[in-house]
């Protein structure tokens, strides 16, 4: 019996969101000198950077661990600077996760923004664990892109 999730994970940012939403859709590539030890790749396989369609790999630093995830980009809004990317590879799905989506988002909270990331899971069994961890790892790289957005 496979059993749905869904995790919420909020970084209070104080870059517009459209800056953020740019370098995760557009410049990914971008975050590979801010983050040598984590991010080590973002390679565009099919389509266009950004595009609804497009396949993109990473590959990082997770728990310790060099990992990979292939991932399609099944939905864009502008307007909510949202992205919905589809893991269709890597350990993710491969090993843990019948199916794992990431959303990423900015909403307005009081004078400033909040980042939003939404993981939407389905566990094969109940020993799989919630991806807690990976959540923490996203939540912080965006406090540190803001970071180092704010020092340029």
């Amino acid at each position: 019996m496979a059993l749905s999730g869904k995790l919420i994970g909020y970084v209070e940012i104080s870059n517009r969101g459209d800056v953020l939403h740019d370098i995760i859709r557009h410049n990914p590539h971008e975050m590979l000198p801010i983050f040598p030890d984590k991010v080590h790749d973002c390679e565009l396989h099919e389509g266009e950077r950004g595009v609804v369609g497009s396949v993109i790999c990473w590959q990082y630093t997770h728990d310790g661990k060099k990992k990979f995830s292939k991932q399609i980009i099944e939905s864009v809004n502008e307007e909510k600077h949202m992205i919905v990317f589809k893991v269709i590879g890597g350990e993710l799905v491969d090993e843990l996760y019948k199916s794992f989506t990431i959303t990423w988002h900015v909403e307005p909270k009081g004078d400033g923004q909040v980042a939003i990331w939404t993981f939407e899971f389905e566990k094969p069994n109940t020993s799989v664990p919630y991806p807690t961890s990976l959540m923490d790892y996203l939540c912080n790289l965006v406090k540190e892109i803001d970071a180092h957005n704010n020092a340029k």
